[in-house]
């Protein structure tokens, strides 16, 4: 167990996928002071109910450490862009006067088998096919060509990153067990996504 800041979002954080932040409120900027004269690290969960500012917010158990890459302190803000990390699951939130903070523990990490090199490849094109299907309707933050990691674990991490499905879709990515199960429900949210591209598509525009 280790005691850890943390900044619940209305995102979910992958390993091996960038977090840039705008920093702005008192609490978090009093939050970053701290955590940059230390390991540079803290939690990202889920925002379940509520927003992110203003505090108030429900938030879901299993996110992402994140480690500080960059830091920019401007004039009435800060600009800071970290890495997602390892798993964790928030076992209590604490009480904390200035900023959110949590007793969490670490998520086993998911293992590689030489035998998963064929899915890894087949997950990879359902992600990348989405991807172009969708950049035709709407704008995406991740390119068709987008480069993963070497590391098989973390590219597998990064295609649930840049998938472009629903947000409590990722977060369901996030609480996988095993990379067979991580491939099955990345191909089955992208298979459901692009679905509903094509149902919400016009005929002339499919038709073409």
């Amino acid at each position: 167990m280790a005691i850890m800041p943390m900044f619940p979002l209305e995102s979910v954080l992958m390993p091996g996928m960038p977090l840039p932040l705008r920093i702005f409120e008192p609490r978090y900027l009093a939050m970053f002071a701290d955590i940059m004269t230390g390991d540079a690290e803290f939690g990202v969960v889920l925002i379940e109910r509520g927003t992110e500012v203003g505090g108030g917010d429900q938030r879901f158990p299993i996110g992402t450490v994140a480690h500080v890459r960059a830091y920019y302190a401007l004039e009435s803000s800060t600009m800071a862009v970290a890495g997602g990390g390892r798993r964790i699951e928030v076992v209590r939130w604490l009480d904390h006067d200035t900023y959110p903070l949590a007793e969490v523990r670490d998520l086993p990490a998911l293992e590689w088998r030489p035998g998963l090199a064929d899915r890894h490849r087949q997950t990879e094109r359902c992600v990348r096919r989405l991807l172009a299907t969708a950049s035709e309707y709407v704008d995406v933050p991740w390119s068709v060509d987008e480069e993963l990691a070497d590391d098989p674990v973390t590219a597998a991490w990064q295609l649930a990153g840049i998938a472009p499905i629903q947000t409590i879709d990722r977060y369901a990515l996030l609480g996988s067990t095993s990379l067979t199960q991580l491939f099955d429900r990345i191909e089955g949210f992208c298979a459901e996504a692009e679905e509903l591209i094509r149902l919400t598509a016009s005929p002339f525009e499919l038709d073409d």
